[in-house]
């Protein structure tokens, strides 16, 4: 167990401080200056030695005050945001200050209400603290930087007791909801290893659809979703649980929506960074979302192995490529919304707001309002900026965003904090819109719910897994593909 007796740090912080942290703290025991004897109960542990976790230094102030240090990304200095750790050897009724002291973003939801996470051994479900014992300021003894300080009272002297930026989601959490899926057996749900990481963690890609749309020959309606390829942004996967838990539903409307469409989805794009406690980048510090461009097979093997996906679906005559979805979190806005391209054409500029003005229909957190459309330069190596390039006019990519604190319903002022029940449901309802933008909606009625069939056996691997099904049978010119399939223009809707 490390032990420290710590004087009050100097006033203020620079890159060279954040440099001086070189890992996380492991049951880390803060001492009072000049004490020698034994630890005893309120001598605090810090410890961020587990996946996901982020806490790089502490010091203590005074006795109920401590500076936490943010461990910033793996091989990138720049990003600082997200924590995750643990603190233990608490006294009942002992009160702290928390201040996390180099946030390296100035504009942050703390400023509208955002509290940190907070729970317990004893309590194990994650909550927010009340707002009024959070303050985000700029603080002179640390040159002016941004500093989020919180006040905590410890009430159970046996309990462990966690704090996290938002509510977490892990790799190993990630694995055990797939092989959970994968074990129902259902027929159709296809769960493939697309590739790996550079530190040989799972790409996982998932396949809903009906089996009868993945027969040689068929032609297929494609929706590509991904996500977590900023690891800190965890709404991501909530959301993302939310589409694949309706999706394999025996709602009627999922019924329908598999018959008709196949759905592609990566949850998981950036599996290291995820498991390192990493805010944005990659093990190797890279942003991968400005990295579509031209990734690398053996820097950025994810986005390679994705990449090369949907070219190779894109080129198959018989797949029609309609959406591409991924998904975010945000830092400084409230709600759910979307980002979007923009183009020349302004019929086909138009058609593509139709799907965001339906989701704000369906979903009472989704604003249409701070939906945007643009084309920044600083955006071009993102997934929706590069295959919005790549698609053609009958393919749609967006980004969608959801706040990492809140949203505001219609009509009110009042910010309802999200909870994971609340992120996952924006999920459910983003599968449920596809029904009204295909005008599927008069199918619902007459689906007689059969119980699910099991798959009697598990489809072969794959040795080439950017080479699948009949995909593979058809050269990689883009022919006339788009003109054999039925793509039923919804732009009347309005």
């Amino acid at each position: 167990m490390a032990e420290r007796s710590q004087t009050a740090p100097e006033a203020g912080y620079d890159i060279g401080n954040d440099d001086a942290i070189g890992g996380n703290v492991s049951k880390y025991l803060v001492l009072p200056s000049g004490y020698c004897g034994q630890p005893k109960k309120g001598h605090l542990i810090f410890d961020a030695c587990f996946e996901s976790g982020n806490l790089g230094r502490v010091d203590q102030v005074s006795e109920f005050e401590y500076d936490l240090f943010i461990r910033p990304d793996t091989c990138n200095p720049r990003f600082r945001v997200w924590f995750n750790f643990t603190v233990e050897n608490v006294k009942e009724s002992q009160r702290v200050i928390f201040n996390i002291v180099n946030f390296s973003k100035t504009k942050s939801l703390y400023r509208d209400g955002m509290a940190p996470m907070v729970k317990s051994t004893s309590r194990p479900k994650w909550q927010r603290l009340p707002p009024k014992n959070v303050y985000y300021y700029r603080c002179p003894d640390h040159r002016k930087n941004y500093v989020m300080s919180f006040a905590f009272c410890f009430d159970r002297e046996e309990d462990i007791y966690q704090f996290a930026y938002c509510y977490p989601y892990t790799y190993t959490r990630f694995q055990h909801y797939l092989d959970g899926l994968q074990k129902r057996n259902m027929d159709y749900f296809f769960r493939e290893q697309l590739g790996q990481s550079v530190q040989q963690r799972q790409l996982d890609l998932l396949t809903i659809t009906s089996p009868d749309n993945l027969r040689e020959g068929a032609e297929k309606k494609v929706v590509f979703i991904t996500g977590r390829v900023h690891p800190g942004e965890t709404p991501s996967s909530f959301v993302c649980q939310g589409i694949i838990d309706f999706l394999i539903s025996q709602h009627p409307i999922a019924h329908v929506l598999r018959e008709h469409l196949v759905f592609k989805i990566a949850p998981m794009l950036n599996p290291d960074g995820v498991y390192l406690g990493n805010y944005r980048c990659s093990l190797m510090g890279f942003d991968l979302n400005r990295h579509w461009l031209d990734p690398s097979p053996w820097a950025h093997p994810t986005l390679h192995g994705v990449k090369q996906l949907i070219i190779q679906m894109y080129n198959d005559p018989k797949t029609s490529l309609e959406f591409y979805i991924d998904i975010h979190a945000h830092s400084t806005m409230m709600n759910g919304f979307m980002y979007g391209n923009i183009f020349e054409d302004e019929e086909r500029f138009q058609r593509q707001a139709i799907f965001p003005k339906l989701l704000c229909q369906n979903a009472e957190d989704f604003s249409y309002s701070s939906t945007s459309f643009n084309r920044d330069a600083v955006k071009a190596g993102t997934g929706r900026r590069f295959l919005g390039g790549l698609l053609d006019h009958t393919s749609y990519c967006y980004t969608l965003e959801v706040s990492f604190y809140s949203y505001i319903i219609g009509g009110t002022t009042a910010a309802v904090p999200y909870t994971e029940e609340a992120y996952m449901k924006l999920g459910r309802n983003v599968a449920r819109t596809f029904l009204d933008y295909y005008r599927l909606n008069p199918l619902v009625e007459k689906v007689a719910i059969p119980v699910p069939r099991l798959r009697k056996e598990k489809p072969p691997p794959y040795k080439y897994p950017f080479l699948r099904g009949p995909a593979s049978n058809h050269p990689n010119g883009k022919g006339d593909k788009k003109s054999s399939v039925s793509h039923r223009d919804p732009s009347n809707s309005f």
